[in-house]
């Protein structure tokens, strides 16, 4: 599992590694360089290829002022397949991954950094 050492506007910290492009986070892995179609609104297919992983939580970062929207299909879809999702400005994301994280749950996060 990987924990979230630091967050400010545009750079995120992970197990000591620095990022300063969005991030997927995945109990085994880091996806750098996240990117979506619409930079502020997530959708289904920015976010496809992690349907089927192995986690019990998705929390999704919508930026550091909370800009970037979530569209419902992305959390029902999710939902549908037995996921818990959480939407939260991506400061409190990682709060709450964290937490996760720490509690032993399996976790993963789709993390806006900048607006």
């Amino acid at each position: 599992m990987f924990k979230i050492d630091h967050y400010d506007f545009g750079e995120i910290v992970i197990n000591g590694k620095r990022y300063t492009n969005d991030v997927i986070i995945l109990p085994d892995r880091v996806i750098s360089d996240w990117w979506r179609e619409e930079g502020h609104n997530l959708k289904l297919v920015d976010i496809f290829d992690i349907l089927d992983e192995d986690f019990e939580y998705l929390i999704i970062g919508t930026g550091y002022y909370g800009r970037m929207s979530v569209e419902d299909e992305v959390i029902k879809e999710f939902e549908k397949r037995g996921k818990k999702v959480f939407v939260y400005r991506t400061k409190e994301a990682v709060r709450e991954y964290n937490n996760l994280v720490e509690s032993g749950k399996k976790v993963a996060a789709a993390l806006h950094l900048t607006c």
